[in-house]
């Protein structure tokens, strides 16, 4: 067995005889052509490369390579430096913008982009330029920084006049805005409509003349700082550009994983982290904005009325079209943690009945599931989900309770709608089994009806056999479908029960509705 080193790397290679690793060794120095660049490129630095002339005699260069051998023991710094350019870059994306090679970057201090943020095309510039400017904001950002350091050098008092340098930087601002024409002419319009036409969404509005240069620039200014911050949350693993997959989101005092890709505004989705208000679930940019937020929300629970309350778990029901935009954000929050969900914006033929803990500051988002205003199926669930900080403590199986409570008060028999998503499944096979086992166990007489079963548990009858069948609890015999009262899964829940408690069901009681008209 060998062992390898290829920059720095080891790697393990079985059977490999001395012969084929001197011929490695010898390929190896052999072959001293630079790594290219991202663009194709080799490098083309004098102390990077060493270039050979052809006019040197044997007597030279076998000097130098002794001397190379001698002092590569102890010194490498005569070998070609390898160049490494943005390593966490990923040379499969591109550019969104149409036309855009990827390189080049709007802050000029980047050799390529991925997004339309730093795009140069879309800002109507070209890569060189953007290095321009960068080294103007840059002596720019030097001469303040200097004049903040004499500033500072003068008495500090708490009503000091401006200096004579801020004086006449005022006066100067005052004058470019001045001189700012406030119309465009016929020949400036029809530029203004060409690249418009020509370009559309593709490209950003041309700015000048809009405004005075003054301004423009501070604009421009702000454009490449943005896009700087961007690309150093991108680089941290925070933004996750040309794939607009929301990584995690800020919810309530938790940071929460998201599992799928949900349809958010593209500003949103590419910034890798939302932050979310927790009771009217408007989604933002920033901390910032989200504290600014907190301190002027008045919600505190979800809109609607509250049907249900036993304990701190409350359920609201919400009309999708009364309370149009807060469902429809439910939705795209639910799509984060669901992969069969297609419905994010049409919301007004559905209720959504969301469940609540509450406590001193508010009622926090547990689950919810949402149903059909008039399902022509009977489906009593058209999507469900369970918030991930709450799932494995029992509120699952207390939504698919819920649900078929309210088919009881309707006098209806329901079923989820199909298809079920992996979880979705389990969760319902569990609590299928757990009405099966719970009416099998009070259950006395000797002949039992899948209907009779039916119409008291407002399970599906199709739900009903094929959870039976799962169980091995149905067999056909003599021509007859028997139904098996299997002992063992029945001590089997019992033990369970005793050990889960009652704290985590649904108490028929507490429920306060009546079927909305039309259902």
């Amino acid at each position: 067995e060998k062992t390898f080193f290829y920059d720095g790397v080891c790697g393990n290679n079985r059977g490999v005889s001395e012969e084929r690793s001197s011929d490695l060794k010898q390929g190896a120095d052999r072959d001293e052509t630079p790594p290219r660049t991202p663009t194709g490129n080799a490098p083309s630095s004098e102390s990077d490369i060493e270039v050979s002339s052809p006019g040197n005699d044997l007597d030279e260069r076998l000097a130098k390579e002794l001397s190379l051998k001698e002092a590569a023991a102890h010194d490498l710094s005569h070998r070609p430096k390898r160049r490494r350019f943005h390593e966490s870059y990923n040379f499969n994306m591109k550019c969104p913008t149409p036309g855009c090679n990827s390189l080049g970057h709007l802050t000029g201090r980047h050799e390529r982009h991925f997004s339309i943020s730093g795009c140069p095309l879309y800002h109507n510039l070209s890569a060189d330029e953007c290095k321009g400017k960068a080294s103007t904001r840059d002596k720019q950002a030097e001469e303040r920084t200097l004049s903040h350091r004499q500033d500072e050098n003068r008495h500090s008092t708490r009503n000091q006049a401006p200096t004579d340098r801020q004086l006449r930087y005022k006066e100067k601002v005052t004058e470019l805005r001045r001189k700012r024409n406030s119309t465009l002419n016929k020949e400036q319009k029809e530029k203004h409509m060409d690249h418009r036409q020509s370009h559309g969404a593709s490209r950003e509005p041309l700015l000048e003349n809009i405004t005075s240069d003054y301004d423009l620039e501070l604009f421009r200014k702000a454009q490449a700082r943005a896009s700087d911050d961007l690309e150093k949350l991108r680089l941290a693993g925070q933004v996750s550009e040309g794939s607009n997959m929301i990584k995690t989101i800020v919810f309530g005092r938790y940071e929460l994983d998201t599992w799928y890709h949900s349809p958010y505004p593209e500003e949103y989705a590419r910034l890798g982290r939302l932050y979310m208000c927790e009771f009217c679930l408007k989604y933002m940019k920033s901390q910032t904005i989200l504290r600014r937020h907190m301190a002027k929300c008045v919600w505190k629970h979800p809109p609607g009325d509250e049907i249900y309350r036993k304990g701190n778990i409350s359920v609201f029901e919400v009309d999708g079209k009364k309370n149009k935009i807060y469902c429809q954000n439910l939705c795209l929050l639910a799509k984060l943690f669901l992969d069969h969900k297609t419905l994010y914006y049409d919301v007004e033929p559905f209720l959504f009945y969301v469940m609540t803990e509450a406590d001193n500051t508010g009622c926090h988002l547990v689950g919810y599931f949402s149903k059909e205003k008039n399902s022509f199926l009977n489906y009593n669930v058209s999507c469900i989900l369970t918030m991930p900080q709450y799932m494995r403590q029992g509120y699952g199986k207390m939504l698919i309770d819920f649900s078929y409570l309210l088919s009881k008060v309707e006098e209806k028999v329901g079923s989820p709608e199909r298809p079920l998503s992996d979880l979705g499944l389990i969760s319902y096979r569990s609590y299928w089994k757990e009405v099966l086992l719970r009416y099998l166990n009070n259950f006395q007489g000797k002949e039992i009806s899948i209907k009779e079963i039916s119409q008291e548990t407002a399970v599906n009858p199709v739900d009903i056999v094929s959870t039976l069948q799962s169980l091995q609890m149905l067999k056909y015999w003599k021509g007859k479908h028997l139904v098996l009262k299997r002992q063992d899964l029945i001590d089997d829940w019992k033990a369970k029960e005793t050990k889960r408690g009652n704290s985590k069901t649904i108490d028929p009681t507490a429920l306060k509705w009546t079927p909305p008209k039309g259902t």
